[in-house]
């Protein structure tokens, strides 16, 4: 669940974002990830977050563990958005393909990793065609364990991130090589190994053809791992007999 509030040179709109992350581990080496997503805004004419739903989006993973290093991800996804004139959005569904590789400097105390993506965007244009939009992303973060050495159930976490978005020059999405630069800070809790909680601050930079946009956003993310595999060994283990039965 992600909550932002998002500031342009000259118009402000509050948003709620919301999503669910389901992971599951298929065996050392891969494991596989659904994120169900949506987005809901205030416009010019009233400070309600959840006065318009402007995206609805959908994403599946494929992860693979290739060492202690390097991880590769590719995904899939449909992003749904909205004709919601009074933000000044047009209807624009968009298909997205990406390919990405994270390497982590592990240190004692800390985590050091970057991550490359590139991603591929099928979006409508406000015309009604459609384009295709190349667009790299580089990240760095910093994640450190503040009441332990290592990440575990209990344990608090700082974390650290800036990543620069470059893309190909569209009509659907200007003709900038410069995409945006998305800042974050924040802290996390392990409530168990399967049950995370982020809670961060975003900044973003937005340069537009027409003007340039800052956004301004705190973000509270939940993530579960083998959510529906650890429910049915719970169900699997109270139905099992006991010595009195």
């Amino acid at each position: 669940m992600i909550t932002s509030i998002s500031y342009g040179q000259t118009t402000t709109y509050n948003q709620f974002w919301n999503e669910v992350q389901f992971t599951r581990t298929i065996n050392e080496k891969w494991s596989t990830e659904l994120d169900l997503a949506a987005a809901y805004s205030s416009t010019e004419f009233s400070s309600n977050i959840f006065q318009q739903n402007i995206q609805r989006s959908a994403r599946l993973w494929g992860h693979y563990y290739y060492s202690p290093r390097w991880k590769f991800s590719s995904f899939l996804a449909y992003n749904f958005n909205k004709d919601v004139p009074e933000i000044g959005q047009f209807k624009s569904p968009e298909i997205r393909f990406a390919l990405q590789g994270i390497y982590y400097f592990h240190k004692t105390g800390y985590t050091l990793s970057t991550r490359m993506r590139m991603e591929l965007r099928h979006m409508r244009s406000e015309d009604g065609t459609y384009d295709n939009v190349l667009r790299y992303r580089q990240q760095i973060k910093y994640l450190q364990p503040i009441n332990s050495k290592v990440l575990r159930e209990g344990v608090v976490y700082g974390v650290a991130s800036d990543e620069l978005f470059f893309k190909s020059g569209t009509k659907v999405t200007g003709l900038s090589f410069f995409d945006r630069n998305r800042l974050n800070i924040g802290a996390g809790y392990l409530y168990t190994d399967d049950i995370q909680i982020e809670l961060t601050y975003a900044n973003e930079y937005l340069p537009r053809d027409e003007e340039n946009q800052i956004v301004n956003a705190a973000s509270l993310t939940v993530t579960f791992n083998n959510l529906f595999k650890n429910i049915n060994k719970k169900l699997l283990h109270k139905s099992e007999p006991t010595k009195e039965d």
